[in-house]
């Protein structure tokens, strides 16, 4: 009687495993139907190696440790930014961007005018060489630097002059308050419209 059971418990098991690589096996045709519309794999697009150089333009000594930041650029949108140090031969390799993109670049480092332009990437390897400046004059509103119209008499760059070129104008005065100028006229009050 054993026998009988264990036998009809196999017949059991082998129709319940034949049930199931059946419904499997039309579950995976129905995969690869063409009406499927689940996501499809869509292979991203070439990108290019662009290697950047940061030297001094002093003394074409590499920069170590200079910010190359990446933005990649759609019209007028930034389309987020990627960051690199430069290496000890100044060196930083990016191959993530697509060809077919501009891309902004822009070189940050210590002690040096901070760096940008904007590129199409159009090759599958681009190197560029760009020489960090050190940093000029500041430009000052206070200091007549050639283009104001002062009296030449210690009010250019390097007279240590404070005073600015062209001063600003003195506040109105509050309302009620007289003019501090004699020759101002008071202000005038509404007049009644005859009826």
């Amino acid at each position: 009687m054993t026998f009988m059971r264990h036998r009809s418990h196999l017949r059991f098991c082998a129709l319940v495993a034949s049930l199931g690589l059946a419904c499997g096996s039309i579950a995976l045709h129905a995969q690869d139907d063409n009406n499927y519309r689940g996501r499809k794999y869509k292979a991203p697009p070439p990108s290019a190696r662009i290697e950047v150089t940061v030297l001094r333009d002093s003394s074409g000594k590499p920069i170590q440790d200079a910010h190359v930041i990446f933005h990649p650029v759609e019209g007028d949108k930034d389309k987020g930014s990627l960051e690199l140090k430069t290496n000890e031969d100044g060196k930083a390799v990016i191959d993530v961007i697509p060809i077919g993109d501009t891309v902004r670049l822009q070189i940050i480092a210590n002690g040096f005018q901070t760096y940008g332009a904007d590129y199409k990437v159009d090759k599958p390897e681009m190197s560029m060489e760009i020489r960090m400046k050190r940093p000029g004059a500041q430009y000052s509103t206070y200091r007549n630097n050639g283009t104001g119209s002062g009296s030449g008499s210690g009010s250019g760059p390097g007279s240590g002059s404070d005073k600015p070129a062209n001063p600003p104008s003195s506040a109105p005065p509050a309302s009620g308050a007289k003019p501090s100028d004699p020759n101002s006229q008071p202000d005038a009050q509404p007049q009644p419209q005859p009826k």
